[in-house]
């Protein structure tokens, strides 16, 4: 079936529908990475957005059980040049069409996804819609103008409730403001008895769990959308060792008295380099984000950039120059991506380990 995609300053895209049928709004972004589609769509970090994926040919090892990043999928549509009809891989269990229909998500295919990206990178991500055929395209543009997109994207897939991933190490307190199963992966491979709790929990509330050390997730939106979270880094800080990842680095800056802005059209892709200033090490990461800290406000700070991107020199990682507490801006965990990161896991439980030593947190 014909579907149009709109975008907002009235360009039109004509492709082919695939998973559901029902007409959809958010903002369009884009993703470079050549795989790892399935983790790309089940992250909590794009809800609400509609994702393009630059590489031509998306579904050919279908979907499959293990590679999921949340349970319910949180974007609000998905463009791609092709979807492949016919996966093969000896893990799959679903074409990509099928999986976007039982979750009724709408796609579009057969679009030129290189153009739809160039004009995301000259104009900035912009509102888009995909719709059928029938719809007038006038009449889209005003809506679009109209509705102003949703801004409480990490209470829509943050936990509800707290709940534990039990372990026999170290107890770490996992705050979700939209957190992938990565995440919680890697927590668990080192045995850590994690507390996963929702956004909103207060700095009273986490203490109360007696954490060793608290790990701020990954998450969709602004962070200025979240002050809950802010006030309760504000408080815990310089009580409990703290890793923040995405868009806990940037509420942990703004804790700290630094801002964050809004990028042009963000970093999404698993191959983003990223330098450590104080070893000159690059790594090659995992990223998906649509907001930076700004360099400038950090000088005010009791913070010190650690990393920083070698594509545009966007601050990449925090540390507190008084507190036990780092942050970087990608994913560690990389779900999907390289690996080369990964390390900062064991970074965090040698920091736990040496302020337990010191006596300085019980």
């Amino acid at each position: 079936m014909k579907r149009q995609l709109i975008l907002e300053d009235g360009t039109v895209f004509i492709g082919e529908g695939f998973g559901s049928g029902k007409q959809t709004m958010g903002e369009v972004v884009f993703n470079t990475g050549m795989t790892g589609y399935q983790e790309v769509l089940s992250d909590p970090s794009y809800c609400g957005q509609i994702v393009t994926l630059t590489y031509p040919l998306i579904g050919n090892y279908g979907i499959n059980r293990d590679d999921f990043e949340s349970i319910h999928p949180a974007i609000s549509g998905f463009i791609v040049k092709e979807a492949a009809e016919y996966p093969s891989n000896f893990r799959h269990q679903q074409s990509l069409a099928e999986y976007f229909s039982m979750k009724d998500i709408p796609g579009i295919a057969g679009i030129d996804t290189r153009k739809l990206t160039r004009i995301i990178r000259k104009a900035g991500t912009l509102k888009g819609t995909i719709c059928s055929m029938e719809e007038n395209v006038a009449e889209i543009l005003e809506k679009m103008k109209a509705t102003k997109l949703r801004v409480d994207q990490v209470k829509q897939v943050s936990t509800k409730t707290p709940y534990p991933s039990p372990g026999r190490g170290r107890r770490v307190v996992l705050v979700d403001f939209g957190m992938k199963h990565g995440i919680l992966r890697e927590l668990n491979k080192r045995d850590c008895d994690v507390i996963v709790v929702p956004y909103n929990t207060t700095a009273q509330e986490i203490l109360n769990l007696s954490p060793d050390g608290i790990m701020l997730s990954n998450g969709p939106g602004d962070p200025k959308d979240v002050p809950q979270a802010i006030e309760m880094v504000r408080e815990i800080l310089g009580k409990v060792p703290l890793f923040g990842i995405c868009l806990g680095h940037q509420i942990f800056a703004l804790a700290c008295g630094a801002n964050t802005e809004k990028m042009k059209f963000g970093h999404r892709g698993s191959n983003h380099p990223v330098k450590e200033l104080a070893t000159g090490k690059v790594a090659i990461t995992s990223q998906n984000h649509g907001y930076s800290v700004d360099e400038a406000s950090i000088t005010q700070t009791d913070l010190e950039i650690t990393h920083i991107a070698l594509n545009d020199g966007t601050v990449e990682g925090l540390k507190h120059k008084l507190h036990p507490a780092f942050t970087v801006q990608y994913h560690p965990e990389a779900s999907p991506g390289p690996e080369d990161a990964n390390g900062l896991f064991e970074q965090f439980l040698t920091l736990i380990e040496m302020n337990r030593q010191e006596g300085v947190y019980q």
